[in-house]
């Protein structure tokens, strides 16, 4: 088991001329493996399936090669056939639009990852196609589902809770997850930007990280952000003694269940995870970037402090969450005036 940190480009999922690009490798997977119909290697999978389009179906070899590049890139950082989920398709979508990928792409990756699911449920590896309720967005969803501060304060509550009353050797794990939690909302860094995060890179009430195009900057979080890492802190070592004797020690702010740098898939299902415990499912480490986001700009922030704090290169990229604020502002509005008029 490597400590692999991400290096170079954080970029997100597909790469290539007309793709979205696709993410830094995270790594092997530093938790523990999950459940699945397969757990075959998924790599062989996607090979086996554009081996099948190619021969069976008789498609173009672009339409392959772009298939391939498409699921390959989607797929980054798994290693089992039982980790092609629909939460991972969804975060797949959410990285390519904020990367700035075009509808024609974002539609053929759809595509690609509905028909491979189609062909994993045909063949036998899944008992059915994880993906099938995969759709694009259309203009108005470039966004994925934004948290509230009432629905942000129960999950991180929760996720507080289950830290202070969970024993034994869960504590650490559940502690550290409420790190993460804490730590993504307040700051609304990438999921590649906390793994690539080390100790050094944590101040006092900020923590530097290094994001797309291997530009860094440093973000500020408050104070229960800093509580929940100081928890973190004080039993990081618990996880850093797991680590095999024949494997160094890791400078990663977080840790995985075996000691080393934890990884983006572990990250995502420690949210989705916290999500669906606290009531508020659906929620990717994406959302809550975006939920961050729109609670800095409804609180009062130039689009400008926006930009910087989630390190967009483009204003454009930035003020799609525009949409988001006047939307929330029609709803109080309708809500709170009795002579509105407004109809749903």
């Amino acid at each position: 088991m490597s400590d692999t940190r991400p290096t170079g480009s954080t970029g997100h999922p597909g790469t290539g001329a007309g793709g979205p690009a696709r993410p830094a490798p995270s790594g092997r997977p530093d938790d523990g493996a999950g459940s699945g119909i397969d757990s075959g290697n998924l790599a062989g999978a996607i090979d086996d399936y554009l081996e099948y389009l190619a021969l069976v179906q008789g498609r173009a070899a672009n339409t392959v090669t772009a298939y391939g590049r498409d699921l390959r890139g989607a797929c980054e950082g798994l290693d089992r056939i039982d980790q092609f989920t629909l939460d991972r398709g969804r975060d797949v979508l959410d990285w390519a639009l904020e990367a700035g990928a075009s509808r024609a792409s974002v539609a053929r990756l759809v595509s690609s990852m509905r028909g491979f699911g189609s062909w994993l449920s045909h063949t036998g590896k899944l008992p059915h196609n994880p993906v099938s309720a995969l759709q694009a967005p259309t203009p108005h969803q470039h966004l994925p589902r934004v948290l509230d501060n009432d629905q942000a304060a129960t999950l991180l509550d929760h996720a507080r809770h289950r830290a202070e009353s969970t024993d034994g050797t869960g504590h650490a794990v559940a502690v550290r997850d409420w790190a993460i939690l804490e730590l993504l909302y307040a700051s609304g860094i990438r999921v590649s930007e906390l793994c690539g995060a080390d100790l050094a890179d944590l101040g006092d009430r900020d923590l530097r990280v290094t994001g797309k195009g291997n530009k860094t900057r440093v973000v500020p979080f408050g104070a229960s952000a800093r509580d929940a890492l100081d928890a973190w802190l004080a039993v990081r070592h618990t996880l850093a003694a797991r680590r095999s004797a024949s494997h160094p020690a890791t400078s990663a702010l977080f840790l995985g269940s075996r000691g080393g740098r934890i990884d983006q898939r572990r990250v995502r299902d420690v949210v989705h995870a916290a999500a669906e415990a606290a009531g508020t499912p659906g929620i990717s480490p994406h959302g809550l970037r975006h939920s961050s986001a729109t609670a800095v700009l409804e609180g009062g922030a130039d689009l400008r402090v926006v930009q910087e704090l989630l390190g967009h290169a483009s204003m454009q990229t930035t003020q799609i969450y525009t949409h988001v604020g006047s939307e929330r502002l029609r709803q109080v509005y309708r809500q709170a005036h009795p002579r509105s008029g407004f109809q749903d």
